[in-house]
């Protein structure tokens, strides 16, 4: 059984992979925006790939830290990962999600879970 220390560290390490892997493409892509031609409306379907990426590489992470329940804890990660961005756009912007949103979030829930999966088979591989 897995002890909440464990979960803790595999969650948070889940969600600074997320982070990381945004901030990195953030600068980027506003770099690319700022100095080039490309527009932004030309990069959303970019940026929609990439999150999904960085959400299965931070469940992925999250379940190779934690070595069992990898759904449970990359589906945790994702968890986190929507109520901080509620938050973060809740108290800056006023304004909760919509329905799009709600539904790219249900499918980074699918992706970490999905990841944790992964994460955990390939850990207890190894070992």
């Amino acid at each position: 059984m897995l002890s909440t220390k464990t979960w803790g560290k595999a969650i948070l390490s889940g969600l600074m992979t997320i982070f990381i892997i945004a901030l990195i493409t953030s600068a980027i892509l506003s770099s690319l925006l700022k100095f080039t031609e490309i527009e932004e409306s030309s990069i959303g379907w970019i940026l929609i790939t990439i999150s999904f990426f960085a959400l299965f590489i931070g469940g992925f992470i999250s379940g190779r830290n934690g070595k069992e329940k990898g759904w449970l804890i990359g589906g945790a990660t994702a968890l986190l990962f929507t109520i901080i961005i509620l938050l973060l756009q809740f108290l800056g912007y006023g304004r909760t999600f919509t329905m799009t949103q709600t539904m790219y979030h249900g499918g980074f829930l699918a992706v970490a879970m999905l990841g944790g999966v992964f994460g955990v088979n390939l850990a207890s591989a190894r070992n």
